[in-house]
Protein backbone atom coordinates (compact mmCIF):
# COMPACT_ATOMS: atom_id res chain seq x y z
CA UNK A 1 0.00 0.00 0.00
CA UNK A 2 1.33 3.20 -0.98
CA UNK A 3 1.11 5.18 2.67
CA UNK A 4 1.83 8.36 0.37
CA UNK A 5 -1.23 8.47 -2.05
CA UNK A 6 -3.60 8.60 0.92
CA UNK A 7 -4.09 11.95 2.52
CA UNK A 8 -6.65 13.68 4.26
CA UNK A 9 -8.87 16.57 2.71
CA UNK A 10 -7.08 18.90 4.03
CA UNK A 11 -3.83 17.92 2.67
CA UNK A 12 -5.27 17.31 -0.92
CA UNK A 13 -6.50 20.80 -0.84
CA UNK A 14 -2.96 21.80 0.03
CA UNK A 15 -1.77 20.44 -3.60
CA UNK A 16 -3.84 22.92 -5.29
CA UNK A 17 -1.87 25.97 -6.44
CA UNK A 18 -2.75 29.64 -7.27
CA UNK A 19 -4.23 30.21 -10.60
CA UNK A 20 -4.49 26.18 -11.08
CA UNK A 21 -7.45 24.99 -13.30
CA UNK A 22 -9.32 23.01 -11.62
CA UNK A 23 -11.97 20.21 -13.24
CA UNK A 24 -14.70 18.63 -10.92
CA UNK A 25 -17.14 15.61 -10.94
CA UNK A 26 -20.86 16.39 -9.24
CA UNK A 27 -23.91 16.25 -9.78
CA UNK A 28 -26.97 18.37 -8.27
CA UNK A 29 -28.56 16.44 -4.82
CA UNK A 30 -24.65 15.72 -4.27
CA UNK A 31 -24.29 12.91 -6.45
CA UNK A 32 -20.51 11.73 -7.10
CA UNK A 33 -19.26 15.23 -5.41
CA UNK A 34 -16.45 15.16 -3.54
CA UNK A 35 -17.97 17.31 -1.15
CA UNK A 36 -15.02 16.93 1.77
CA UNK A 37 -12.35 18.43 -0.34
CA UNK A 38 -14.45 20.81 -1.50
CA UNK A 39 -15.01 21.89 2.09
CA UNK A 40 -11.43 21.96 2.51
CA UNK A 41 -10.77 24.48 -0.24
CA UNK A 42 -13.10 26.57 1.18
CA UNK A 43 -11.51 26.77 4.00
CA UNK A 44 -7.80 26.81 3.27
CA UNK A 45 -8.68 29.87 1.65
CA UNK A 46 -10.71 32.19 3.36
CA UNK A 47 -7.81 31.34 5.99
CA UNK A 48 -5.01 31.93 4.25
CA UNK A 49 -6.56 33.35 0.56
CA UNK A 50 -4.79 30.44 -1.63
CA UNK A 51 -5.63 28.95 -3.39
CA UNK A 52 -7.12 32.08 -5.16
CA UNK A 53 -7.43 32.95 -8.86
CA UNK A 54 -8.52 29.26 -10.27
CA UNK A 55 -9.99 28.37 -12.90
CA UNK A 56 -13.25 26.22 -12.07
CA UNK A 57 -15.11 23.55 -14.83
CA UNK A 58 -17.91 20.99 -14.51
CA UNK A 59 -19.99 19.65 -17.07
CA UNK A 60 -23.77 19.62 -14.73
CA UNK A 61 -24.80 22.05 -12.21
CA UNK A 62 -24.21 20.89 -8.57
CA UNK A 63 -25.07 22.14 -5.05
CA UNK A 64 -28.30 22.34 -2.95
CA UNK A 65 -29.09 26.18 -3.58
CA UNK A 66 -27.20 26.93 -0.57
CA UNK A 67 -23.25 26.02 0.78
CA UNK A 68 -22.83 23.03 -0.77
CA UNK A 69 -21.47 21.90 -4.34
CA UNK A 70 -20.12 24.98 -6.00
CA UNK A 71 -21.13 27.19 -3.40
CA UNK A 72 -17.93 26.30 -1.46
CA UNK A 73 -15.96 28.15 -4.46
CA UNK A 74 -18.65 30.86 -4.61
CA UNK A 75 -15.59 33.45 -3.20
CA UNK A 76 -14.32 36.46 -4.28
CA UNK A 77 -10.49 35.83 -5.97
CA UNK A 78 -11.01 31.94 -4.93
CA UNK A 79 -12.14 31.14 -8.46
CA UNK A 80 -11.75 33.89 -11.34
CA UNK A 81 -13.03 31.87 -14.30
CA UNK A 82 -15.69 29.16 -14.42
CA UNK A 83 -16.47 27.04 -17.81
CA UNK A 84 -19.55 24.66 -16.41
CA UNK A 85 -23.17 23.87 -18.00
CA UNK A 86 -25.37 24.15 -15.55
CA UNK A 87 -25.35 27.19 -12.36
CA UNK A 88 -29.18 26.50 -10.39
CA UNK A 89 -27.54 25.08 -7.94
CA UNK A 90 -25.58 27.75 -6.92
CA UNK A 91 -26.92 30.86 -6.17
CA UNK A 92 -23.65 32.44 -4.75
CA UNK A 93 -21.90 31.38 -7.91
CA UNK A 94 -24.89 33.22 -9.81
CA UNK A 95 -24.47 36.21 -7.91
CA UNK A 96 -20.93 36.26 -8.69
CA UNK A 97 -21.00 35.86 -12.64
CA UNK A 98 -23.96 38.93 -12.41
CA UNK A 99 -21.61 41.33 -10.42
CA UNK A 100 -18.73 40.50 -12.97
CA UNK A 101 -16.91 39.18 -9.94
CA UNK A 102 -15.60 36.39 -12.19
CA UNK A 103 -15.79 35.56 -15.73
CA UNK A 104 -18.29 32.55 -17.00
CA UNK A 105 -18.29 30.41 -20.04
CA UNK A 106 -21.44 28.13 -20.64
CA UNK A 107 -21.01 25.72 -22.94
CA UNK A 108 -23.37 22.40 -23.34
CA UNK A 109 -23.06 19.75 -20.53
CA UNK A 110 -21.92 17.25 -23.21
CA UNK A 111 -19.45 19.72 -25.10
CA UNK A 112 -17.39 20.20 -21.90
CA UNK A 113 -17.10 16.43 -21.08
CA UNK A 114 -16.34 15.37 -24.51
CA UNK A 115 -14.02 18.54 -24.44
CA UNK A 116 -11.88 16.78 -21.22
CA UNK A 117 -11.72 13.92 -22.88
CA UNK A 118 -10.00 15.43 -25.99
CA UNK A 119 -7.68 17.21 -24.08
CA UNK A 120 -7.09 13.93 -21.89
CA UNK A 121 -6.19 12.28 -25.60
CA UNK A 122 -3.65 14.79 -26.66
CA UNK A 123 -6.17 16.24 -29.87
CA UNK A 124 -6.99 20.07 -30.74
CA UNK A 125 -9.82 20.22 -28.99
CA UNK A 126 -13.64 19.48 -29.95
CA UNK A 127 -15.72 19.45 -33.29
CA UNK A 128 -18.90 18.91 -32.98
CA UNK A 129 -22.31 20.32 -34.24
CA UNK A 130 -23.24 20.56 -30.99
CA UNK A 131 -24.53 24.20 -29.89
CA UNK A 132 -24.90 25.47 -33.76
CA UNK A 133 -27.33 28.14 -34.07
CA UNK A 134 -27.57 28.57 -29.99
CA UNK A 135 -26.13 31.12 -27.37
CA UNK A 136 -22.69 28.89 -28.08
CA UNK A 137 -22.16 29.96 -31.35
CA UNK A 138 -20.13 32.43 -32.01
CA UNK A 139 -22.23 34.34 -34.12
CA UNK A 140 -24.35 34.88 -31.33
CA UNK A 141 -22.75 34.81 -27.65
CA UNK A 142 -19.83 32.07 -27.67
CA UNK A 143 -20.18 30.91 -24.72
CA UNK A 144 -19.77 34.32 -22.83
CA UNK A 145 -21.96 34.78 -19.57
CA UNK A 146 -20.89 38.12 -18.66
CA UNK A 147 -18.92 41.72 -19.65
CA UNK A 148 -15.81 40.66 -18.19
CA UNK A 149 -15.53 37.12 -20.23
CA UNK A 150 -13.48 38.35 -23.31
CA UNK A 151 -12.13 35.25 -24.32
CA UNK A 152 -12.93 33.19 -27.75
CA UNK A 153 -12.98 29.32 -26.49
CA UNK A 154 -15.28 28.57 -29.82
CA UNK A 155 -14.98 29.01 -33.08
CA UNK A 156 -17.58 28.58 -36.24
CA UNK A 157 -15.23 26.23 -39.10
CA UNK A 158 -16.45 24.46 -42.20
CA UNK A 159 -15.91 20.61 -42.63
CA UNK A 160 -16.68 18.49 -45.47
CA UNK A 161 -19.05 21.37 -46.65
CA UNK A 162 -20.93 21.90 -42.89
CA UNK A 163 -21.02 23.76 -40.32
CA UNK A 164 -18.92 22.85 -36.37
CA UNK A 165 -17.94 24.07 -33.79
CA UNK A 166 -14.59 23.52 -32.66
CA UNK A 167 -14.16 24.00 -28.69
CA UNK A 168 -10.41 24.99 -28.00
CA UNK A 169 -8.64 22.48 -25.59
CA UNK A 170 -6.85 24.17 -22.20
CA UNK A 171 -4.66 22.95 -19.68
CA UNK A 172 -6.46 20.87 -16.65
CA UNK A 173 -4.14 20.94 -13.74
CA UNK A 174 -6.44 19.17 -10.87
CA UNK A 175 -9.27 16.96 -11.12
CA UNK A 176 -11.17 16.12 -8.21
CA UNK A 177 -13.32 13.30 -9.07
CA UNK A 178 -15.33 11.01 -6.79
CA UNK A 179 -16.02 6.97 -6.22
CA UNK A 180 -17.39 4.95 -3.50
CA UNK A 181 -14.21 2.58 -3.17
CA UNK A 182 -10.04 2.90 -3.29
CA UNK A 183 -7.95 -0.39 -3.25
CA UNK A 184 -4.93 -0.11 -1.39
CA UNK A 185 -3.38 0.38 -5.47
CA UNK A 186 -5.53 3.25 -5.86
CA UNK A 187 -7.95 1.80 -8.06
CA UNK A 188 -11.38 3.62 -7.94
CA UNK A 189 -14.77 1.98 -8.08
CA UNK A 190 -18.20 4.16 -7.81
CA UNK A 191 -19.92 0.92 -7.62
CA UNK A 192 -22.35 2.27 -5.45
CA UNK A 193 -22.94 5.90 -6.44
CA UNK A 194 -26.31 6.87 -8.02
CA UNK A 195 -24.13 7.79 -11.30
CA UNK A 196 -20.49 7.37 -13.05
CA UNK A 197 -20.72 10.98 -14.45
CA UNK A 198 -17.60 11.68 -16.42
CA UNK A 199 -15.19 10.85 -13.51
CA UNK A 200 -12.78 8.79 -15.96
CA UNK A 201 -12.51 11.78 -18.47
CA UNK A 202 -12.11 14.53 -16.11
CA UNK A 203 -9.18 12.52 -14.59
CA UNK A 204 -7.83 11.57 -18.23
CA UNK A 205 -7.79 15.33 -18.79
CA UNK A 206 -5.57 15.91 -15.52
CA UNK A 207 -2.92 13.18 -15.64
CA UNK A 208 -2.56 13.41 -19.42
CA UNK A 209 -2.15 17.36 -19.09
CA UNK A 210 0.77 16.72 -16.32
CA UNK A 211 -1.70 17.81 -13.25
CA UNK A 212 -2.77 15.79 -10.65
CA UNK A 213 -5.94 14.03 -10.02
CA UNK A 214 -7.22 14.01 -6.40
CA UNK A 215 -10.21 11.70 -5.05
CA UNK A 216 -12.49 10.74 -2.53
CA UNK A 217 -14.09 7.75 -1.74
CA UNK A 218 -16.44 6.22 1.43
CA UNK A 219 -13.82 3.42 1.84
CA UNK A 220 -10.55 2.44 1.19
CA UNK A 221 -10.34 -1.78 0.39
CA UNK A 222 -7.39 -4.31 0.09
CA UNK A 223 -5.51 -4.39 -3.24
CA UNK A 224 -7.08 -6.93 -5.39
CA UNK A 225 -10.27 -6.91 -3.50
CA UNK A 226 -12.72 -4.79 -6.30
CA UNK A 227 -14.03 -6.42 -9.09
CA UNK A 228 -12.18 -5.20 -12.24
CA UNK A 229 -15.01 -4.40 -14.19
CA UNK A 230 -16.37 -2.04 -11.29
CA UNK A 231 -12.96 0.38 -11.88
CA UNK A 232 -13.27 3.27 -13.39
CA UNK A 233 -10.27 4.88 -12.74
CA UNK A 234 -7.40 3.14 -12.81
CA UNK A 235 -4.77 3.74 -10.17
CA UNK A 236 -1.56 4.40 -12.18
CA UNK A 237 -4.17 7.86 -12.34
CA UNK A 238 -4.53 8.71 -9.15
CA UNK A 239 -2.55 11.11 -6.98
CA UNK A 240 -4.04 11.05 -3.52
CA UNK A 241 -7.14 9.54 -2.09
CA UNK A 242 -9.27 10.94 0.75
CA UNK A 243 -10.96 8.73 2.70
CA UNK A 244 -14.34 9.64 3.95
CA UNK A 245 -16.55 7.41 5.69
CA UNK A 246 -19.44 9.70 6.73
CA UNK A 247 -19.70 10.24 2.66
CA UNK A 248 -23.71 10.10 1.65
CA UNK A 249 -24.90 8.88 -1.76
CA UNK A 250 -27.13 12.50 -1.81
CA UNK A 251 -26.99 15.14 0.45
CA UNK A 252 -28.72 14.16 3.57
CA UNK A 253 -29.70 10.55 2.29
CA UNK A 254 -27.86 7.35 3.42
CA UNK A 255 -26.30 5.11 0.51
CA UNK A 256 -28.99 2.81 -1.27
CA UNK A 257 -28.55 0.01 -3.30
CA UNK A 258 -30.99 0.23 -5.35
CA UNK A 259 -30.42 3.48 -6.81
CA UNK A 260 -26.84 1.99 -7.47
CA UNK A 261 -27.68 -1.19 -9.59
CA UNK A 262 -27.01 -3.60 -6.82
CA UNK A 263 -30.03 -4.53 -5.65
CA UNK A 264 -34.13 -4.57 -7.14
CA UNK A 265 -36.46 -3.23 -4.70
CA UNK A 266 -40.13 -3.94 -4.88
CA UNK A 267 -41.93 -0.34 -5.54
CA UNK A 268 -44.81 1.12 -4.92
CA UNK A 269 -47.16 2.47 -7.38
CA UNK A 270 -45.96 5.79 -8.77
CA UNK A 271 -49.42 6.75 -9.99
CA UNK A 272 -48.34 9.11 -6.96
CA UNK A 273 -46.33 10.92 -9.10
CA UNK A 274 -48.59 12.76 -11.03
CA UNK A 275 -48.78 16.50 -10.11
CA UNK A 276 -50.97 17.84 -7.87
CA UNK A 277 -50.96 21.07 -10.02
CA UNK A 278 -53.95 21.55 -12.25
CA UNK A 279 -51.22 22.87 -14.91
CA UNK A 280 -48.79 20.61 -14.58
CA UNK A 281 -51.30 17.31 -14.75
CA UNK A 282 -52.83 18.49 -17.86
CA UNK A 283 -48.98 18.93 -19.42
CA UNK A 284 -48.16 15.60 -18.10
CA UNK A 285 -51.29 13.75 -19.57
CA UNK A 286 -51.21 15.96 -23.07
CA UNK A 287 -46.95 14.98 -23.60
CA UNK A 288 -47.74 11.42 -22.71
CA UNK A 289 -49.91 10.83 -25.39
CA UNK A 290 -47.24 11.56 -27.57
CA UNK A 291 -45.71 7.90 -26.01
CA UNK A 292 -45.30 4.91 -28.38
CA UNK A 293 -43.91 1.08 -27.80
CA UNK A 294 -40.70 1.13 -28.56
CA UNK A 295 -39.66 4.39 -28.38
CA UNK A 296 -35.92 5.67 -27.33
CA UNK A 297 -37.10 8.42 -24.74
CA UNK A 298 -35.41 11.35 -22.97
CA UNK A 299 -37.01 13.00 -19.77
CA UNK A 300 -35.91 16.83 -18.79
CA UNK A 301 -35.64 18.50 -15.52
CA UNK A 302 -38.71 20.16 -14.15
CA UNK A 303 -42.33 19.83 -15.31
CA UNK A 304 -41.79 17.00 -17.92
CA UNK A 305 -40.75 14.65 -14.59
CA UNK A 306 -44.74 14.68 -14.20
CA UNK A 307 -44.84 12.35 -17.10
CA UNK A 308 -43.07 9.51 -14.90
CA UNK A 309 -46.14 9.23 -12.67
CA UNK A 310 -48.44 9.09 -16.27
CA UNK A 311 -46.46 6.56 -17.58
CA UNK A 312 -46.91 4.49 -14.31
CA UNK A 313 -51.01 5.04 -14.26
CA UNK A 314 -50.96 3.66 -17.94
CA UNK A 315 -48.57 0.94 -17.47
CA UNK A 316 -46.90 1.06 -20.09
CA UNK A 317 -42.93 1.46 -18.88
CA UNK A 318 -42.20 -1.78 -20.13
CA UNK A 319 -43.29 -0.84 -23.54
CA UNK A 320 -40.27 2.23 -23.43
CA UNK A 321 -37.12 3.05 -23.15
CA UNK A 322 -36.17 6.02 -21.05
CA UNK A 323 -33.40 8.02 -20.11
CA UNK A 324 -31.58 10.66 -18.87
CA UNK A 325 -28.07 12.08 -19.43
CA UNK A 326 -26.54 11.81 -16.24
CA UNK A 327 -26.37 7.83 -17.66
CA UNK A 328 -29.20 6.10 -16.28
CA UNK A 329 -31.44 3.83 -18.38
CA UNK A 330 -35.33 3.04 -17.29
CA UNK A 331 -36.59 1.88 -13.80
CA UNK A 332 -38.15 4.41 -11.70
CA UNK A 333 -36.88 7.67 -12.15
CA UNK A 334 -36.40 10.41 -9.58
CA UNK A 335 -37.39 13.80 -9.76
CA UNK A 336 -36.59 17.27 -8.64
CA UNK A 337 -33.66 17.68 -6.69
CA UNK A 338 -32.25 13.85 -7.43
CA UNK A 339 -33.36 14.02 -11.02
CA UNK A 340 -30.38 12.00 -12.82
CA UNK A 341 -30.94 9.40 -10.59
CA UNK A 342 -33.15 6.37 -10.48
CA UNK A 343 -34.68 3.19 -8.49
CA UNK A 344 -34.02 -0.57 -10.24
CA UNK A 345 -33.00 0.95 -13.41
CA UNK A 346 -31.27 -1.45 -16.16
CA UNK A 347 -28.33 0.50 -16.99
CA UNK A 348 -26.16 3.14 -15.38
CA UNK A 349 -23.62 4.65 -18.07
CA UNK A 350 -20.85 7.05 -18.14
CA UNK A 351 -22.54 10.20 -18.99
CA UNK A 352 -20.13 10.86 -21.97
CA UNK A 353 -20.81 7.71 -23.24
CA UNK A 354 -24.93 8.83 -22.90
CA UNK A 355 -24.02 11.94 -24.66
CA UNK A 356 -22.58 10.23 -27.67
CA UNK A 357 -25.51 8.43 -28.04
CA UNK A 358 -27.71 11.63 -28.15
CA UNK A 359 -25.57 13.63 -29.71
CA UNK A 360 -25.60 10.81 -32.77
CA UNK A 361 -29.54 11.02 -32.87
CA UNK A 362 -30.19 7.84 -30.66
CA UNK A 363 -33.75 9.73 -29.22
CA UNK A 364 -36.53 9.05 -30.96
CA UNK A 365 -38.58 11.58 -28.29
CA UNK A 366 -37.12 14.54 -26.02
CA UNK A 367 -39.50 15.81 -23.36
CA UNK A 368 -37.73 19.29 -22.44
CA UNK A 369 -39.01 22.46 -20.15
CA UNK A 370 -39.58 25.28 -21.65
CA UNK A 371 -38.79 28.85 -20.06
CA UNK A 372 -39.76 30.79 -23.05
CA UNK A 373 -40.28 30.41 -26.66
CA UNK A 374 -40.77 32.89 -29.79
CA UNK A 375 -42.27 33.27 -32.81
CA UNK A 376 -39.28 31.38 -35.06
CA UNK A 377 -39.55 28.57 -32.65
CA UNK A 378 -36.34 29.48 -30.43
CA UNK A 379 -36.77 28.23 -27.07
CA UNK A 380 -34.83 29.60 -23.83
CA UNK A 381 -33.90 27.36 -20.55
CA UNK A 382 -30.44 29.07 -20.13
CA UNK A 383 -30.94 32.78 -19.35
CA UNK A 384 -33.93 33.68 -17.50
CA UNK A 385 -35.08 37.10 -15.39
CA UNK A 386 -30.85 38.21 -16.21
CA UNK A 387 -30.08 34.78 -14.33
CA UNK A 388 -27.30 31.96 -15.84
CA UNK A 389 -29.45 28.64 -15.41
CA UNK A 390 -27.18 27.18 -17.95
CA UNK A 391 -28.35 24.28 -20.22
CA UNK A 392 -27.21 21.15 -18.77
CA UNK A 393 -27.58 18.62 -20.97
CA UNK A 394 -30.15 19.98 -22.91
CA UNK A 395 -28.23 21.74 -26.37
CA UNK A 396 -27.48 17.90 -27.22
CA UNK A 397 -30.57 16.34 -26.42
CA UNK A 398 -32.92 18.85 -28.11
CA UNK A 399 -31.07 19.48 -31.14
CA UNK A 400 -30.33 15.93 -31.81
CA UNK A 401 -33.74 13.98 -30.88
CA UNK A 402 -35.65 12.96 -33.80
CA UNK A 403 -38.85 14.72 -31.82
CA UNK A 404 -38.88 17.19 -29.60
CA UNK A 405 -41.88 18.13 -27.07
CA UNK A 406 -41.16 21.11 -25.38
CA UNK A 407 -43.29 20.70 -21.73
CA UNK A 408 -44.26 24.58 -19.71
CA UNK A 409 -46.73 26.42 -18.57
CA UNK A 410 -48.41 29.09 -20.71
CA UNK A 411 -47.68 31.84 -18.55
CA UNK A 412 -45.71 32.51 -14.87
CA UNK A 413 -46.41 34.44 -12.17
CA UNK A 414 -49.39 33.74 -10.05
CA UNK A 415 -52.11 32.36 -13.06
CA UNK A 416 -54.99 30.75 -11.79
CA UNK A 417 -57.26 27.97 -13.27
CA UNK A 418 -60.25 25.76 -13.15
CA UNK A 419 -61.29 22.90 -14.46
CA UNK A 420 -65.09 22.01 -14.04
CA UNK A 421 -67.77 20.52 -16.12
CA UNK A 422 -65.20 19.77 -19.23
CA UNK A 423 -63.34 23.12 -19.10
CA UNK A 424 -60.48 24.86 -18.60
CA UNK A 425 -61.13 28.49 -16.93
CA UNK A 426 -58.18 31.30 -16.70
CA UNK A 427 -59.23 33.23 -13.22
CA UNK A 428 -56.47 35.28 -13.60
CA UNK A 429 -53.15 34.97 -15.95
CA UNK A 430 -50.13 35.16 -15.34
CA UNK A 431 -47.62 38.04 -15.12
CA UNK A 432 -44.58 37.11 -17.03
CA UNK A 433 -45.32 35.99 -20.32
CA UNK A 434 -43.19 33.09 -21.76
CA UNK A 435 -44.03 33.36 -25.88
CA UNK A 436 -42.10 36.08 -26.61
CA UNK A 437 -41.20 37.81 -29.86
CA UNK A 438 -37.39 37.28 -29.30
CA UNK A 439 -36.02 34.91 -26.70
CA UNK A 440 -33.43 36.37 -24.17
CA UNK A 441 -31.05 33.45 -25.61
CA UNK A 442 -31.45 30.82 -27.88
CA UNK A 443 -31.34 27.47 -26.14
CA UNK A 444 -33.06 25.38 -29.03
CA UNK A 445 -32.89 26.85 -32.30
CA UNK A 446 -35.73 27.06 -34.67
CA UNK A 447 -34.05 27.67 -37.54
CA UNK A 448 -31.56 24.57 -36.75
CA UNK A 449 -34.45 22.93 -36.23
CA UNK A 450 -35.74 23.35 -39.55
CA UNK A 451 -32.86 22.62 -41.24
CA UNK A 452 -32.56 18.75 -39.59
CA UNK A 453 -36.04 18.62 -40.25
CA UNK A 454 -36.91 17.93 -36.35
CA UNK A 455 -40.68 17.34 -35.44
CA UNK A 456 -40.92 20.19 -32.33
CA UNK A 457 -44.45 20.40 -30.07
CA UNK A 458 -44.91 22.98 -27.28
CA UNK A 459 -47.15 21.72 -25.19
CA UNK A 460 -48.60 23.87 -22.37
CA UNK A 461 -51.98 23.74 -20.77
CA UNK A 462 -53.57 26.23 -23.06
CA UNK A 463 -52.63 25.44 -25.94
CA UNK A 464 -50.53 22.91 -28.37
CA UNK A 465 -48.20 24.48 -30.82
CA UNK A 466 -46.05 23.10 -33.00
CA UNK A 467 -43.04 24.01 -35.40
CA UNK A 468 -43.75 25.08 -38.85
CA UNK A 469 -42.12 26.55 -41.68
CA UNK A 470 -43.00 30.01 -40.60
CA UNK A 471 -42.35 29.62 -37.39
CA UNK A 472 -45.11 28.85 -34.15
CA UNK A 473 -48.35 27.57 -35.07
CA UNK A 474 -51.07 27.25 -33.09
CA UNK A 475 -52.68 23.40 -32.93
CA UNK A 476 -55.18 22.52 -30.65
CA UNK A 477 -56.98 24.66 -27.75
CA UNK A 478 -57.87 23.06 -24.42
CA UNK A 479 -62.06 23.33 -24.06
CA UNK A 480 -63.23 26.21 -22.46
CA UNK A 481 -60.58 28.30 -23.99
CA UNK A 482 -61.11 31.07 -26.22
CA UNK A 483 -58.16 31.56 -28.61
CA UNK A 484 -59.30 35.81 -28.61
CA UNK A 485 -59.40 36.07 -24.89
CA UNK A 486 -57.30 33.58 -23.46
CA UNK A 487 -54.19 33.10 -25.81
CA UNK A 488 -53.55 36.01 -28.12
CA UNK A 489 -53.87 38.18 -25.58
CA UNK A 490 -51.14 37.00 -23.28
CA UNK A 491 -48.56 36.42 -26.84
CA UNK A 492 -46.13 39.08 -27.71
CA UNK A 493 -46.32 37.40 -30.91
CA UNK A 494 -49.58 36.42 -33.31
CA UNK A 495 -48.46 32.25 -34.18
CA UNK A 496 -49.88 30.79 -37.68
CA UNK A 497 -53.24 29.64 -36.83
CA UNK A 498 -53.57 26.15 -38.65
CA UNK A 499 -56.30 23.56 -38.13
CA UNK A 500 -57.21 24.40 -34.99
CA UNK A 501 -58.47 20.86 -32.87
CA UNK A 502 -59.27 20.44 -29.13
CA UNK A 503 -57.05 19.17 -26.92
CA UNK A 504 -57.62 15.68 -26.04
CA UNK A 505 -59.91 14.78 -23.46
CA UNK A 506 -57.40 12.50 -21.53
CA UNK A 507 -55.34 15.21 -20.67
CA UNK A 508 -58.19 16.54 -18.45
CA UNK A 509 -58.68 13.13 -16.65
Amino acid sequence: MNKGKFVSAAEAAAMIKDGDTVAISGNGAGMISAEEIFAAIEKRFLETGHPHGLTLVHSLGLGDRGELGTNRFAHQGLVKRLIAAHFTWSPRMQQLIREEKVEAYCFPGGVIQHLLREIGAGRPGLFTHSGLGTFVDPRHDGGRCNAVSKETMVELLEVNGKEVLHYKPFKVDVAIVRGTYADARGNISPEEEAIDMDIHSIALAAHNSGGIVLAQVRQVVEAGSLHARSVRIPGIMVDAIVQSPEQQQFYGLPYDVTVSGGRRAHLEDARADIPAKLERRIIARRAALELRPGLSLNFGFGIPGGIFGVIAEKGIGDQLWMSVEQGVHNGRMLDDALFGAARNTDAIMPSIEQFDYYSGGGIDIAFLGMGEADEQGNVNVSHLGGNLIGPGGFIEIAQNAKKVVFCGTFDAGGSQMDFRDGRLTVNRPGKVRKFVREVERITFSGEFARRQDQEVLYITERAVFKLGPEGVTLMEVAPGIDIEKDILPYMSFVPKIGEVKPMPAEAFA
